[in-house]
């Protein structure tokens, strides 16, 4: 299992063809640079979609998520372009549940 530090939401939606590369250009674009053991997750247009970068101090993995009914509760704002999330509202996400009245959100871009 790979240790996870923090986890980064990206407002803005990325396409699911991108491969590891494309996903790692975004990440270093939206949040400066990939911390180890830190990850990364982004939507794509309709939110039904999720992809995962996680960087473990060595290199990255990338995985990804489908729902087959219904989206993603995913955050979509002109302000922000990142938001750091709590352990609970990660796992709130990752079903589709509204992670939004789980803790609270850091606005960090």
């Amino acid at each position: 299992m790979i240790p996870v530090e923090a986890i980064w939401l990206a407002t803005e939606p990325l396409d699911m063809r991108a491969g590891a590369d494309k996903a790692l250009a975004r990440v270093i674009a939206v949040f400066g640079a990939a911390q180890p053991h830190h990850a990364y997750c982004f939507a794509n247009q309709r939110a039904t979609r999720m992809k995962v970068l996680v960087h473990d101090g060595i290199g990255v993995w990338l995985a990804a998520r489908r729902l087959n009914r219904g989206s993603f509760v995913w955050a979509s704002s002109a302000s922000e372009t990142a938001l750091a999330l709590q352990t609970d509202q990660w796992q709130a996400l990752v079903l589709g549940l509204p992670w939004r009245h789980v803790g609270s959100a850091i606005a960090v871009l």
